[in-house]
């Protein structure tokens, strides 16, 4: 059994999401119940030894560092649109968008939902669906469509959205799901 970090709750040793309080289980910060022998690290050249005895240290090796660096780069390149929460509690948190379909809802892993955009830390009155809307990027154009929401997809506080009609997204327009008050703006 492990514990969760949030929440204190045991889980099971596979589990990936703590049963109780949704939050993600971190591996890393475990501690092992048994003691290990300490060993040399893989990145000592114990073949060159130097006239006391020890090893010289090798620096890791440049180019794995590099393309971590270039990994993170690639990924913000893909970045080609965001949403900002203007109203609640949480005013300010951005969402990228990288995909061609961005799902928009409150995440679910009992049902296998797992939004793009999860609202659920943001929509303490359950008011976004676990499916609610989802914005297409397609032909440098961008739309949004209700999913058949309970509570509506709203779009410059129009009229609620009919669902799975899209609706032409403008960059500065602003998204009301739920009781969640989001700003959509086109990177550059």
């Amino acid at each position: 059994m492990i514990k969760c970090q949030a929440c204190g709750s045991d889980q099971s040793d596979n589990s990936l999401f703590c049963d109780e309080c949704g939050t993600r289980i971190n591996r890393q910060t475990e501690i092992p119940n048994v003691q290990t022998q300490i060993s040399e690290p893989s990145f000592f050249q114990s073949a060159h030894v130097t006239s006391v005895g020890i090893p010289p240290i090798v620096e890791a090796e440049p180019e794995i560092e590099t393309a971590l660096v270039k990994t993170e780069k690639s990924e913000n390149k893909n970045v080609h649109s965001k949403l900002i929460i203007e109203r609640g509690n949480s005013v300010g948190k951005e969402f990228t968008l990288v995909s061609e379909e961005s799902y928009i809802g409150r995440w679910d892993a009992d049902n296998g939902v797992f939004p793009d955009i999860d609202l659920d830390a943001f929509d303490g009155e359950a008011k976004v669906s676990r499916r609610h809307a989802r914005i297409i990027f397609k032909n440098e154009s961008y739309t949004i469509e209700d999913l058949g929401s309970t509570n509506g997809t709203y779009v410059n506080r129009g009229r609620r959205l009919i669902p799975g009609t899209p609706q032409r997204l403008n960059d500065g327009d602003e998204i009301i799901v739920g009781k969640t008050f989001l700003r959509f703006y086109v990177s550059k």
